[in-house]
């Protein structure tokens, strides 16, 4: 019997800089023959386009598996985005197995890692594929200002005080069912805080872990590949030492808390103006995240625009393709979000 794929499970909360890391990890893949499933939250797959606009991605329309959302890479690796249901794209990769050495996947912002490595019990993965570990990146400064980390241990004297309380939003839940599956932590962006603040969020992410992981620090997602892959961990066959917030739950929804709006305009922005507007916009109403692609006047590259809370970046990715229509496509993640608003204010910026 061949040997079962080894599956990267990449997780961490939304903007942590989980695309960057995969792209990181195939520009630099050591010859290695790796197959990406990008699993967005949202309608429009904005990681995935981002993938494929690095510079190991075809431009073409890919490979006789297009139809199954399976591109072929230029360097032998696949790219999947994996819209609708997971385990097709997994027979898919199953049938390639002696063409692919490991596959990566990356979990939305929102998604809870668990759920995802149980599907490798499936009768159809188990015998073809094993989870060599889940990886958790987490932006060290977002941690820092406290997004996900209040006072824990008022929480929990909370919490024992009366145990019918919800005392922890959906977001903080997130954040630590992710990093109580971690077999390794990434502390990103460590360049945006100084070496205190960053003592402090390892010792608050050392805090949620529920034994010993390892903990890396890295900018911009470098980390070397011999450090992400070959763990080894065979996440599927111990995960009762990954303890979750849901674990005594059926199932359990994070689409009636948060969700996401797409919008789609036929017209150019100033960035300037456009990133100042979707900052009001972060402070009018809780839009946790704000990702797109942005149509710039007089500019033939395609502007690729990010936001977590208030802060925001901003990079050329590509030159627009002569049969492209050149729209501003942006996602919206928050909870409680009011279309008409975000459109309105968007269509009438001068």
């Amino acid at each position: 019997m061949a040997a079962k794929i080894p599956v990267t499970v990449i997780t961490g909360f939304l903007g942590s800089g989980k695309t960057t890391l995969i792209r990181n990890l195939l520009q630099n893949n050591q010859g290695r023959r790796i197959a990406v499933i990008v699993n967005e939250f949202g309608e429009l797959g904005i990681d995935g386009e981002l993938l494929q606009s690095c510079q190991v991605c075809p431009e073409e329309e890919g490979s006789d598996n297009n139809d199954n959302n399976i591109y072929e890479l230029t360097n032998g690796c696949l790219c999947c985005t994996v819209q609708e249901e997971f385990l097709p794209t997994m027979q898919q990769l199953i049938k390639r197995r002696n063409s692919i050495d490991c596959i990566l996947i990356e979990t939305s912002g929102l998604a809870l890692p668990k759920p995802l490595v149980k599907a490798f019990r499936w009768q159809e993965i188990r015998n073809a594929a094993t989870v060599d570990s889940v990886i958790t990146v987490v932006d060290s400064e977002a941690v820092a200002a406290g997004t996900f980390a209040s006072d824990l241990e008022a929480v929990e004297s909370q919490r024992q005080a009366d145990d019918s309380l919800e005392h922890e939003t959906p977001l903080q839940e997130l954040f630590e069912d992710q990093l109580a599956c971690a077999d390794l932590v990434v502390l990103n962006k460590t360049d945006l805080v100084d070496e205190k603040t960053l003592a402090e969020v390892r010792n608050l992410v050392k805090g949620e872990l529920p034994r010993v992981v390892k903990i890396v620090e890295s900018r911009q997602s470098e980390v070397d590949s011999s450090i992400l892959l070959g763990l080894e961990a065979a996440v599927e066959d111990n995960l009762d030492q990954r303890p979750s917030h849901h674990d005594t739950e059926e199932e359990h929804e994070h689409d009636d808390e948060i969700t996401s709006h797409h919008v789609v305009l036929n017209r150019t922005f100033d960035p300037q103006k456009l990133k100042q507007q979707l900052q009001t916009l972060v402070q009018q109403q809780e839009i946790f995240r704000i990702k797109g692609f942005v149509a710039v006047p007089d500019k033939s590259m395609r502007l690729v625009m990010q936001g977590v809370g208030n802060r925001f970046e901003q990079f050329y990715d590509r030159a627009w393709k002569p049969e492209e229509a050149r729209l501003t496509r942006l996602v919206f993640i928050g909870k409680d979000l009011k279309s008409s608003d975000i459109e309105s204010q968007l269509v009438s910026l001068n």
